[in-house]
């Protein structure tokens, strides 16, 4: 990770806050802020999944579960402890991080298909108490009663715009630093566990150190997702943690793209629009998502940033320019 490179993803990080920060006072729609703030939420969940998938090579199918944690574990310590709540927001980030060493310390070590399917049987525990632990989380009507905001350093994010400043600042800076961790030499010595483990570890690679480390980090990014959702509900419920919304990141990053750093940003904005359109036209949306999946797996054969990158390249060449990398 160079300076120039550090310095450029920091410039485009301020401009895109800036323009996301000016949307409230030159849209005056609510519905458009809404679906930003739903897309700071899936964004980050999307692109933290991909560090595993796209970077490490971990195919998750229970990576939602720290997605229903992040929201759970910060509704219920705004809700029963009094919290300030930046201070709740860290508290959650830390225990998602503590649950994500000590299932990850199980899962990494498995091979690719049982690692896919253990992860599925956690998030279906994790689900399964949720439903059951009533008295503690709600059962399945959830965390009722809404979740506290009370105001911090002046900002109160009971408003509907600072909510959604909010949520900008978090996806913006949850993007940066998942930038920087792919772009890092752990970022890389990832990649390199991901096409050859076995060649990793003969060099002297901790495999399994590294691949934990990177689920810990995921769950971090993910759970930060969680915390965005909860306060635009205003509670946690079991839906947030159900093997589903695992199944939404695999369509999202699919339909976005894993080899470029943005694709499962632009997946999350394919997915919520496709999810936001095609339920005012028809009941069969899962028909349509299926349609549209297959377009992207038989068609373009991968995500849409990926192919517009890969064309970009092969203008690039046919021009007679080199091809430069990632």
């Amino acid at each position: 990770m160079g300076g120039p490179s550090f310095a450029r993803d920091c410039a485009v990080a301020v401009v895109a806050l800036a323009v996301l920060a000016i949307l409230p006072f030159t849209v005056g729609s609510t519905a458009l802020l809404d679906f930003v703030i739903r897309c700071a939420a899936f964004g980050l969940f999307a692109t933290s999944l991909n560090l595993l998938v796209g970077y490490g090579g971990m195919i998750s199918f229970g990576h939602g579960m720290f997605f229903g944690l992040g929201a759970y574990a910060f509704g219920l310590l705004m809700q029963r402890t009094g919290l300030p709540l930046p201070v709740a927001f860290l508290a959650t980030l830390v225990i998602n991080a503590a649950i994500a060493a000590i299932i990850g310390a199980i899962c990494v070590r498995l091979k690719e298909i049982y690692f896919a399917f253990v992860t599925l049987a956690f998030q279906m525990l994790i689900h399964s108490l949720i439903i059951s632990w009533v008295g503690f989380t709600g059962g399945d009507q959830g965390l009722r009663g809404g979740i506290p905001r009370p105001p911090f350093l002046g900002i109160d994010l009971s408003n509907h715009t600072q909510l959604y400043l909010a949520s900008c600042v978090l996806l913006v800076v949850g993007l940066l630093l998942m930038r920087q961790v792919v772009e890092s030499p752990f970022g890389y010595t990832l990649r390199m566990i991901r096409d050859n483990a076995y060649r990793a570890r003969f060099l002297g690679v901790p495999v399994w150190r590294m691949r934990l480390v990177a689920f810990v980090l995921a769950a971090v990014f993910a759970s930060m997702g969680g915390v965005i959702m909860s306060l635009f509900v205003s509670g946690a419920y079991p839906e947030f943690a159900y093997w589903t919304i695992s199944g939404e990141g695999i369509f999202i990053i699919m339909l976005g793209g894993i080899s470029t750093f943005l694709g499962p940003m632009a997946g999350t904005v394919i997915l919520l629009l496709l999810n936001d359109w095609v339920t005012r036209l028809t009941d069969h949306y899962g028909l349509v998502l299926g349609v549209v999946i297959l377009f992207f797996a038989i068609g373009l054969r991968k995500g849409l940033l990926d192919f517009a990158v890969d064309w970009v390249r092969g203008r690039r060449t046919g021009l007679g320019e080199a091809p430069r990398d990632a």
